[in-house]
């Protein structure tokens, strides 16, 4: 970053003024989040807003043009965006759809690529490695875009597990195209790609489940002496997923997002306040990531670029995606309607724009152009799409109700010294735990409900009592029968007190 003036050295009251300035970023960013979630406007456009309100064309006249600082930020800020998004993920809503979501990710994104780049080639006159470029970049669904709109939109399951699925995996594909086509000679042959890609995402894979499952087994055996480390040592452990990954010639962005994932479904000590803690680093990495990526662009310098941007998302919304949808979910045997509803929530967002930088870092020709029609295009069309996808769920029959039963909300804290564990649970007011009494929980040998908070009151029940909702319970559990006791609490949360005959099970 560099300014007209003759550079100074840094003392302590130029860092009070970046602090004063990041706080005020800050504070107007999160004010925003709230105009945006009034308005239905995409709060990624506000955070860009306020870059290019801060940039050389924008009242801040800050000049900025570093490609090589975007794109690193961009990776860091990508992998904790991943890594809540995967926290968040229930495997048992994604589980039906990982098929279709795979395909999606791998097939979906090769016919996406080649409709776009031959749009490109063809309709704008750009040469092939910028429109294979371009092609590559567009392709890939944005994963803080999806995570943040499919979680506001009452959508099926299973929609909803194949979105955040196919968000999730797209990245390591199209990361993996977009270097290789910006890379200096001839491009290499589709079968060497292919044969690429499936050998970083094996490897990506089998580090990120093994980087899960370990820290997992580490984080429920091993009591940290203070609560605030559970949500420190998570994250710790999806980056290291991410850098293992990388490190090891594989999809550092996938290993993010699946060990994430396992530690998400882990049913770990303190959960509440990790998920709180993800979600706050997360909105900062999209926060500053979109400030960025707005200080980055000229907006002067755009006006020759809005046309092709406005013909590429045209033909990328309206048939390249739809196209890729089809093709790839067609083993899948998915109803229109949500092929449909799928197709328009391929939503872009900042991953198209980090990415647009990879041929700026790599010096190839007219790279700046296409950072140009990239941002424009997802400005544009996230626009569109991001706002009316609640009323496109509707009209398809798709928007489901409100009222499904709510899971408990169960924190556990480890008590190391007594071999136990001890369960707070909240009953919100969809759960079928209402109305149940103490003796019909059931719970195993070694487990016992020691006392109830009712109305800001707190008591010793009896095997009588009859839980309502908004009651907290502290639930006191052997180490045994800690699973045992939590699997049976979300089974009558969902079932009620004939959980065991209707089949429900207690799993996240």
């Amino acid at each position: 970053m560099g300014t007209t003036r003759r550079e100074q050295p840094l003392t302590v009251h130029h860092l009070n003024q970046l602090l004063l300035v990041c706080s005020l970023v800050l504070l107007v960013a999160v004010a925003a989040v709230r105009i945006s979630s009034r308005s239905g406007l995409p709060s990624l456009l506000v955070y860009l807003g306020i870059g290019v309100a801060m940039g050389q064309d924008g009242i801040g006249d800050v000049h900025f043009d570093s490609a090589e600082l975007t794109q690193v930020i961009g990776y860091a800020a990508l992998v904790v965006i991943l890594a809540e998004g995967g926290l968040g993920t229930k495997w048992k809503e994604i589980k039906p759809g990982l098929p279709a979501a795979s395909s999606l990710a791998i097939v979906g994104v090769s016919v996406s690529v080649g409709v776009t780049a031959t749009a490109a080639h063809y309709l704008i006159g750009l040469e092939w490695r910028q429109a294979l470029i371009i092609g590559a970049v567009v392709s890939s669904t944005d994963a803080a875009a999806v995570f943040s709109v499919l979680r506001k939109v009452p959508l099926p399951s299973r929609v909803t597990g194949i979105l955040e699925a196919e968000s999730g995996f797209n990245d390591a594909p199209v990361v993996i195209l977009v270097v290789a086509f910006s890379t200096a000679g001839p491009v290499d042959h589709w079968y060497h790609l292919i044969g690429e890609i499936a050998l970083e995402l094996a490897i990506g894979a089998a580090i990120g489940l093994a980087v899960g499952f370990l820290g997992a087994y580490g984080l429920r055996h091993v009591a940290l002496p203070a609560s605030g480390l559970y949500p420190i040592a998570v994250m710790a452990i999806a980056v290291t997923a991410y850098a293992a990954g990388a490190l090891a010639h594989g999809s550092g962005f996938l290993a993010v997002y699946l060990a994430s994932m396992v530690l998400g479904n882990a049913k770990l000590p303190h959960w509440p306040a990790t998920r709180g803690f993800a979600d706050g680093l997360g909105w900062i990495a999209q926060i500053g990531m979109f400030v960025l990526l707005g200080l980055l662009v000229t907006p002067h310098e755009m006006g020759d670029d809005i046309w092709p941007a406005l013909v590429i998302g045209l033909v990328l919304t309206m048939g390249a995606r739809p196209l890729s949808v089809v093709v790839a979910l067609l083993p899948f045997r998915m109803r229109w309607q949500e092929q449909a509803l799928m197709s328009w929530a391929g939503l872009r967002g900042a991953v198209p724009i980090i990415l647009a930088t990879i041929p700026m870092v790599s010096g190839i020709e007219e790279s700046r152009r296409i950072f140009n029609i990239v941002f424009v295009l997802v400005v544009v069309y996230t626009l569109v799409q991001g706002p009316t996808l609640p009323w496109l769920a509707r009209k398809l029959g798709l928007s489901t109700s409100d009222s499904e039963t709510a899971d408990l909300g169960i924190e556990s804290a480890p008590l190391e010294r007594l071999r136990g564990h001890l369960l707070s649970v909240a009953i919100p007011d969809g759960s079928k735990m209402h109305g149940v009494e103490i003796n019909e929980l059931r719970l195993p040998a070694g487990a016992a409900v020691t006392l109830v908070v009712r109305g800001g009151e707190s008591f010793v029940p009896l095997p009588a009592t009859v839980l309502r909702r908004g009651d907290e319970l502290l639930v006191v559990a052997t180490d045994p029968v800690r699973d045992a006791a939590e699997r049976r609490l979300r089974a009558v949360g969902q079932g009620g007190k004939l959980a065991d005959w209707l089949g429900t099970g207690g799993d996240r």
